[in-house]
C-alpha cells in the first residue's frame, strides 16, 4: 500500500506537464468555437488519440497508479483546459469502465477497443443508465430487457436520458431491468453493438454549459441483441437472481451497499474535474486583477478583490486535498467510513460554482461577455453539483453514513 503523499513523483509530474501542454495548446484555443457550435469536437479528440491521451491504455495506467493520484491529476489538467471538450475526451471511459467492471475477458477484449476506434477513425461510447423518471432513484428504472430463449437474444425497450455520447456512440452500454421483483439485483448491463436496429437518438439537449459534450436521449424500441451481449453472461445473472429470490431483503441491502461503494469510488474523479475548472477561473481572475487598473492602481491592490482571490485559492487547495485523500483511499482499499468520496465531490463541485462566479465578478462587465473565458467556465461549473449525484444526494449519503442509517 502506497503512503499518502502530497508530493508527485517525477513520472507523475511528467504526465501532468504532458497533459497540461495538450490542454493549453490544443484544447483552450478550440474551446470557445466548440462551445458555440454545441457539437462533439472530433478534431480535438483525434489529436488526443494521436498522442495516446484518448485511449484505454492511458486511463488504465493512471487508474492503477498505487498513489491514487493518477486519475485526479489527469482530470484536473484536462478540465483546466476546457470542461466541455474534457468531457468529450473522457466520456467514453464511463462505458469502458462499465464493461471492465462487469464483463468477461472476451467481452472486454471485443468491445472496449471498438469504443475508442483508432487514430485514423476515432469512435466514442455511451453509458446509458439515467431515465426521465429514474435519476438518483435507480429503483424507478423502467427500461426492460426480456430474454428470447428460442433465438438466444435479449429484447430491450425503454428510454434513457442524459447519456453522454448517446446516439452518436459506436457502442452503447445500457442498464436495464431483467427482473422487476429482484430489486437492485434485477438490473443488468448490456452491450448494444454498432448499427443495431431499434436504437435511435432522441432529444439532443441544448445545455447551459459543457456544450462541446454531446448529451442526448437514447430510445430503445424492440432492440434485439445476441445473448453474449449481456455483460458477465447469463449463467452469472441467473445465479444472482436465484440468490436474490432466496434472500431478497438481505441480498438487496448488500447490493445497495456495493453499488454505493462503487459510486463513492468514482466521485473523486468528478471532484477533480471541478477543481480543474475552478483553478482555471481563478488563474484568469488573478491575472486580470494584476493587470486591470482602476483609480490609478491594479484592482488587486483593493482589499475587496485581494481577499476574494485569497479565499478562492484556499478553497481550491482544500478541494484538491479532499479529492486526493478520497482517491488514495479508493485505490488502497480504505473504507469510506465517513463517505469521503461524497465529501470530495460535494465540496469540490460547490467550490467550482462559487469560484467561477467570483471570477466573473472580479472581471466585472468583461466577465459577463463571451470574449473572456470565465463566462464559459461559470456555465460549465453548474453541472458539477448535478451529475454523478446532486449536492443534495451527496449530503444525504454523508449524513446517513455518519448516523449509521442505511443508504438507499
Amino acid at each position: 500500500m502506497a503512503e499518502f503523499t502530497m508530493e508527485l513523483n517525477d513520472e507523475q509530474k511528467e504526465v501532468r506537464d504532458w497533459i497540461h501542454g495538450f490542454a493549453a495548446d490544443v484544447m483552450r484555443p478550440a474551446a470557445a468555437e466548440w462551445d458555440e457550435r454545441e457539437e462533439t469536437p472530433w478534431p480535438v479528440i483525434q489529436e488526443a488519440a494521436k498522442i495516446g491521451l484518448y485511449s484505454l491504455d492511458f486511463y488504465a495506467q493512471q487508474f492503477f497508479d498505487p498513489t491514487g493520484l493518477g486519475i485526479p491529476m489527469a482530470m484536473e489538467e484536462l478540465f483546466w483546459g476546457d470542461a466541455g471538450i474534457g468531457l468529450s475526451i473522457v466520456g467514453t471511459g464511463l462505458a469502458a469502465v462499465g464493461v471492465l467492471a462487469n464483463g468477461t475477458e472476451e467481452q472486454i477484449g471485443t468491445w472496449v477497443p471498438q469504443m475508442y476506434g483508432d487514430v485514423h477513425d476515432v469512435k466514442v461510447a455511451a453509458f446509458c443508465s439515467s431515465e426521465p423518471d429514474a435519476g438518483s432513484d435507480v429503483a424507478a428504472m423502467r427500461t426492460r430487457a426480456v430474454y428470447d430463449e428460442a433465438k438466444d437474444e435479449w429484447v430491450l425497450n425503454g428510454t434513457k436520458t442524459w447519456a453522454t455520447n448517446g446516439g452518436i456512440a459506436n457502442v452503447h452500454v445500457v442498464v436495464a431491468v431483467v427482473d422487476p421483483g429482484a430489486g437492485s439485483k434485477g438490473h443488468a448491463s448490456f452491450i448494444v453493438p454498432p448499427n443495431t436496429p431499434g436504437l435511435t437518438q432522441g432529444q439532443k439537449f441544448k445545455k447551459h454549459g459543457i456544450r462541446a459534450s454531446h448529451t442526448a436521449e437514447v430510445v430503445l424500441e424492440n432492440v434485439r441483441i445476441p445473448g453474449h451481449c449481456l455483460l458477465g453472461g447469463k449463467e452469472k445473472l441467473d445465479e444472482r437472481l436465484a440468490q436474490a429470490r432466496e434472500n431478497a431483503k438481505k441480498d438487496t441491502e448488500r447490493v445497495k451497499n456495493a453499488a454505493m461503494a462503487t459510486f463513492e469510488a468514482s466521485r473523486p474523479a468528478v471532484g477533480a474535474m471541478a477543481v480543474g475548472t475552478a483553478r482555471a477561473a481563478y488563474e484568469e481572475a488573478l491575472e486580470y486583477a494584476k493587470t486591470r487598473s482602476q483609480f490609478g492602481r491594479p484592482i488587486i491592490d483593493n482589499q475587496g478583490v485581494a481577499f476574494q482571490l485569497a479565499d478562492m485559492r484556499t478553497q481550491i487547495d482544500a478541494a484538491r486535498l479532499l479529492v486526493w485523500r478520497a482517491s488514495w483511499m479508493a485505490v488502497n482499499g480504505k473504507p469510506f467510513t465517513s463517505a469521503e468520496g461524497s465529501m470530495s465531490k460535494l465540496f469540490a463541485s460547490e467550490v467550482a460554482k462559487k469560484v467561477t462566479a467570483q471570477a466573473v465578478q472580479i472581471l466585472g462587465g468583461n466577465g459577463f461577455t463571451r470574449e473572456y473565458p470565465v463566462e464559459r467556465m461559470h456555465r460549465d461549473a453548474a453541472i458539477y453539483t448535478i451529475f454523478e449525484g446532486t449536492s443534495e444526494i451527496q449530503r444525504l449519503v454523508i449524513a446517513r453514513t455518519l448516523s449509521g442509517m442505511p443508504i438507499r
